[in-house]
């Protein structure tokens, strides 16, 4: 009688579609996502591992003698730390950080570690957040990262300001990994608006590096503000995907995979023009630089590809259903990979031969590029009625915000 009914007829297309939606996100891998972004050059991505070395340095609590260096060192100068704030000195306001001036760089570098599992108040700065709780520049961030950001700037303002005073010439650049990431990427965002605090430092001097973020502020944002944010995710790495609530995440350590795949299978069946209307939606900040190592059913490791745009639709839209989904968030990985990278290019560049006059010309042209892209991305946000997604004006600031915004 079932037979009649056609019920086994319904039930095998179910189960038929079910395993090609399976069969499809085991084959989804992030190298997807960006196989059609361009390639980052040498001269972009060479902060990168050095801000990785510097990041990584937090966590030592001695760096004449090292325990966690990574290969060939950290590669910088203790006599060059202007400060240093553990856990203790910070008063669980913030992740430890440090204020560092690279001579050899001409960088004025603050930099942020990212989470301590040991640690309560590194939970609760990650954990104050509800969707849509907090607007800030028109429009929504997280709310426990905006506040960190913003105690430690107020707190460390006055001695970036004595450093950009006596150092003309440097660049400053806020730099972090996982939930110091997303505090430096809304701390930069803060800092542009009181540039007076850092002795009026022109926009072009402050650049930021996130480094395997979290989701921290709306689209708009995220694209408004990509010619000074930069964020390095590797492969598969899941947190800056997790559009999940970070508390449901980290109670859920124990069966992670799970919440995985829920959240996949969830990402999966939101359509898109619905994702990119919803403006308390967090997303990614800034332009993004995706390492690229693995591809579906190969093994190991592959020489790391960076490819690099400011995507508007497609930004790190899917959990990716890998092993490595986690692995990929560490930043001794993220390190290793992004200095593997670096070589690459650099020996590609060698191998062409470019003049040192090509490549200051290669420069300027890639600040061009760039800059027409970010404008594309802007143009292409309102084309997509993304909410308070404006143009920029000619003069590289922003139109005002909307009444009602903070």
């Amino acid at each position: 009688m079932s037979s009649i009914c056609g019920l086994p007829l319904l039930e095998c297309v179910y189960c038929l579609a079910c395993a090609r939606w399976v069969w499809k996100r085991c084959l989804y891998t992030a190298g997807h996502e960006s196989e059609n972004w361009g390639l980052a050059t040498a001269e972009e991505f060479e902060p990168v591992p050095r801000l990785c070395h510097l990041i990584l340095a937090i966590y030592e609590d001695d760096l004449q003698n090292p325990i966690w260096a990574p290969p060939g060192g950290y590669d910088i100068n203790p006599d060059w730390i202007i400060l240093r704030k553990t856990h203790e000195e910070t008063e669980g306001r913030s992740t430890p950080y440090l204020i560092y001036l690279d001579h050899n760089n001409a960088d004025i570098v603050l930099a942020v570690r990212g989470l301590n599992l040991a640690r309560e108040s590194d939970y609760a700065v990650l954990l104050d957040n509800k969707l849509g709780q907090t607007k800030f520049c028109g429009g929504y961030v997280h709310n426990g990262l905006l506040k960190a950001a913003k105690w430690v700037f107020d707190r460390e303002c006055d001695v970036l300001s004595d450093l950009v005073a006596k150092n003309p010439e440097y660049r400053l650049t806020f730099a972090g990994h996982s939930l110091g990431a997303g505090m430096v990427s809304l701390m930069v965002i803060y800092a542009i608006q009181n540039l007076n605090r850092l002795g009026n430092i022109e926009r072009k001097r402050i650049r930021c590096f996130a480094m395997a973020p979290a989701r921290c502020m709306s689209l708009n944002l995220a694209v408004r503000y990509a010619d000074v944010i930069n964020s390095v995710v590797l492969q598969d790495d899941f947190l800056p995907r997790s559009t999940t609530a970070l508390e449901d995440i980290f109670k859920s350590l124990v069966c992670l995979p799970c919440l995985l795949c829920f959240t996949c299978l969830k990402d999966t069946c939101t359509l898109e023009d619905k994702m990119l209307k919803d403006p308390r939606r967090l997303y990614a900040p800034g332009r993004l630089y995706h390492i690229v190592e693995r591809k579906p059913l190969r093994i190991g490791r592959l020489p790391p590809v960076v490819r690099t745009a400011v995507p508007v639709d497609g930004r790190f839209e899917h959990i990716v259903l890998s092993c490595n989904a986690t692995a990929d968030h560490a930043l001794i990985w993220i390190e290793r990979e992004s200095q593997r990278a670096l070589d690459l290019m650099l020996k590609k560049d060698q191998i062409v031969g470019i003049p040192i006059t090509q490549r200051m010309e290669r420069q300027e042209s890639l600040a061009r590029e760039q800059t027409n892209e970010y404008e594309a991305a802007l143009q292409r946000a309102i084309a997509l009625d993304i909410p308070q997604g404006y143009s920029s004006s000619p003069y590289g600031t922003f139109l005002d915000a909307q009444d009602g915004d903070s």
